[in-house]
């Protein structure tokens, strides 16, 4: 018998943790769900090393100690944990990494969310975590803001990969694609071996539920109420059927015949924000191969016991959810200011983590030296 994150597996899904903390790490937590779950790669965002650092602080409290005695700032002593972490989850995940040719066994750490909008420093602070972390299996995350693509490119240019986050729209996404295409024809042109560079761009997807849904409520009409938790799995879906095309073309052929792998498909925000919706709603209603699926913990183990794994349910949709994004607009629905509204939230709510990330970092280290005094 096979328990449902196998047959997901098996269907081409590669199943990532949304989460990673210190604890996590020395528990053997991370092992396990590698070999019971089927777990095959981590991401990260500063609301989780906030949640790992603000709510998990003593396993953090030595280093914090270390740090405040050497002088670190709060920045340094942020990028210094943070670091070690995800370092530190690569070497748990190295096997994975080694037996999947480098596809899985994948560890994301995201740059400073401040830096969303400035192009430049991306692409200096992505090339300082790909030095520091210093593991083939890392990903830096770079967000699909509009600053964010041009440092995707140069950033793939130099042989780093990347996981591509904050990725809403269709049209966002297809900017994205080129990015990377772009990144690698750099990189080829600059000699060094494409086959060794991976990405995946994650598309988020309750969170457009959350967003159409009010907004659909807001209209009233029968016709808005039937819409509704349709949005996000229509817009996943779609964003595979770009994926087909675009990689698909004689430009995106060309790298994969000279060794390059194929940017992924990541589905992000799969945790049901609606208690009336399945809880593995985003799981099971976008299986298709060669995806990630990177799953809050809550999302895996709900996931893991009663997940209906029936196949694929993307390819054969595409008809139906081009329907509900002609119906969506019919009903009075902007679905090109809901994905901005719904990036510009996105960006805002990390730089919110980020900066209490900093402020709970800044208060252990005047707590570690207060002790010393």
């Amino acid at each position: 018998m096979s328990t449902p994150t196998e047959k997901l597996v098996a269907e081409g899904v590669s199943i990532w943790l949304d989460d990673l903390s210190r604890e996590r790490i020395t528990s053997g937590n991370l092992t396990e769900l590698i070999s019971t779950r089927n777990v095959s790669g981590v991401t990260t965002n500063p609301t989780i090393f906030q949640g790992a650092i603000g709510g998990g602080g003593h396993s953090y409290a030595d280093q914090i100690a270390e740090l405040a005695k050497a002088g670190a700032t709060v920045d340094d002593a942020i990028f210094a944990a943070t670091t070690d972490d995800v370092r530190d989850a690569a070497d748990i995940f190295r096997p994975v990494y080694d037996a999947t040719n480098g596809v899985d066994g994948r560890v994301s750490i995201e740059v400073s969310p401040d830096l969303a909008h400035d192009t430049d420093a991306t692409i200096a602070q992505a090339k300082q975590l790909w030095a520091k972390v210093d593991r083939p299996n890392v990903h830096i995350k770079i967000p699909a803001t509009k600053a964010g693509l041009p440092a995707i490119t140069a950033v793939l240019a130099e042989g780093i990969s990347v996981n591509v986050t904050l990725i809403f729209s269709l049209e966002r996404y297809a900017e994205v694609i080129e990015a990377f295409l772009a990144g690698l024809e750099q990189a080829q042109a600059n000699g060094r071996d494409i086959s060794q560079i991976h990405s995946v761009a994650s598309f988020f997807v309750s969170r457009v539920d959350t967003e159409v849904d009010k907004r659909l409520a807001a209209i009233g009409t029968d016709e808005a109420e039937g819409l509704k938790s349709l949005a996000g799995v229509a817009n996943a879906r779609l964003a595979y059927e770009l994926y087909e095309k675009e990689f698909a073309t004689d430009r995106a052929k060309a790298l994969t015949d000279a060794g390059a792998h194929a940017q992924r498909p990541l589905w992000a925000s799969t945790g049901v924000k609606d208690p009336n919706l399945p809880d593995t709603l985003y799981v099971t209603e976008l299986v298709a191969p060669g995806t990630v699926n990177t799953m809050p913990e809550k999302t895996l183990e709900a996931t893991f016991d009663h997940g209906q794994i029936a196949g694929d349910t993307v390819t054969g949709t595409y008809e139906a959810a081009h329907q509900v994004f002609a119906d969506l607009a019919a009903a009075g629905v902007d679905f090109a200011d809901v994905t901005q509204v719904l990036e510009d939230e996105g960006v805002s709510k990390f730089i919110a983590s980020w900066h209490d990330l900093q402020g709970t970092v800044k208060a252990a280290l005047e707590d570690a030296l207060q002790a010393t005094r």
